[in-house]
């Protein structure tokens, strides 16, 4: 398969190749790093090929394992392309709330104006507090400021998605039904609801926490899950119908598209965000680019491409485009906990069988 060569910061390089004197961590080879396919057919697809289907799109997810950094050079090469194409695109975060969208425009505001180092940095810690991420690792935060520098370094807007993370915290510690009708209200919802859906997002979320079910938590994390798919589709739809009001920016720019850094458990198989984008505005074209760390285990291309059949649903592939890139930790976080979580299945089961009739 043709291999794309892109820029990497040397940050990526010293993450992947062990610069700190911590243990070094063994990377698996594999040939599908660095290659584009198509999720439905498999077939390599080079970056120019990729950009031309890319530019078409209303709405392009740019969908991401959180803390790879290679994800996030990525989306910002992607990006890149997309201004020296001549357009002036909206970014969409996941990560930020919907209300936090006046601070990120203000940030976008303020780098029009030349400013010292020191200030710059001063901006950057004053926006990072007012964003809530003062008690995030710099590693974290410094993904994102990218992105958002790159925003303001070329003037186009950028926006936050999702329930703020007070809301966030409500639901899963209390579940939809625990909420106040205030709340309710202040909610969104497409009203889009599959139990097949509801059952298979709820094994993930037992899979995701070693194979335990830990019952009514897991119901109030479906609840949280749907909540914020909701709203986050709402607000990629506010950003599509925002970018539809005007064909070129002030600098003569085109337009959009529409592009949402997000992670990848929500654009998936076409679901989470994506359909609900899709219920809610059915005219919006929409492409995933799913960037996909390999496997710990060597696996076959096809074997990433499988479709997901679910009741109600047409078979789909993961995504419109794989790009693969290495994996960050090769380590199965359930094994650390195996022995605690043992315990904790037996003991359930121990209170389970005492609260038998």
């Amino acid at each position: 398969m043709q291999r794309l060569i892109y820029p990497v910061l040397g940050v990526v390089l010293c993450l992947f190749c062990g610069c700190a004197t911590t243990a070094k961590i063994v990377m698996r080879d594999d040939p599908l790093i660095g290659t584009v396919v198509k999720g439905d057919t498999g077939e390599p697809v080079r970056f120019a090929g990729l950009m031309d289907t890319l530019i078409r799109s209303d709405i392009i997810y740019l969908s991401e394992k959180h803390d790879n950094p290679m994800h996030h050079a990525i989306q910002h090469r992607v990006i890149q392309a997309l201004i020296d194409h001549g357009h002036a695109p909206i970014l969409g975060f996941e990560f930020f709330s919907y209300q936090d969208t006046p601070l990120l425009l203000n940030l976008v505001d303020a780098g029009k104006k030349t400013h010292s180092p020191k200030m710059e940095k001063a901006v950057e810690q004053r926006i990072r507090e007012k964003l809530g991420w003062k008690n995030q690792s710099d590693t974290m935060w410094g993904y994102y400021w990218d992105l958002i520098r790159l925003a303001a370094d070329n003037d186009f807007p950028a926006a936050g998605l999702d329930l703020s993370a007070t809301q966030k915290r409500r639901i899963t510690r209390k579940g939809l039904d625990g909420l106040s009708p205030i709340e309710l209200e202040q909610l969104f919802s497409t009203g889009l609801s599959n139990t097949a859906y509801e059952s298979y997002m709820k094994s993930i979320f037992v899979s995701v926490h070693c194979g335990m079910d830990h019952g009514r938590m897991t119901e109030r994390l479906y609840d949280t899950w749907v909540a914020r798919n909701d709203r986050m589709a709402l607000s990629v739809v506010e950003l599509f119908n925002a970018v539809q009001m005007k064909d070129r920016d002030g600098a003569g720019r085109k337009a959009g598209p529409v592009v949402i850094i997000v992670g990848a458990g929500h654009t998936d198989y076409g679901l989470g965000v994506l359909d609900r984008v899709h219920h809610l505005k059915p005219t919006a074209t929409q492409t995933n680019l799913a960037i996909t760390e390999i496997e710990r285990e060597p696996a076959d291309l096809s074997q990433y491409l499988t479709p997901l059949s679910l009741e109600g649903f047409d078979p789909v592939p993961p995504a419109d485009y794989l790009w693969f890139t290495q994996r960050v930790s090769y380590e199965d976080p359930c094994e650390k906990f195996k022995t605690t979580l043992e315990k904790m299945k037996k003991r359930k089961k121990v209170v389970e069988a005492s609260d038998s009739p």
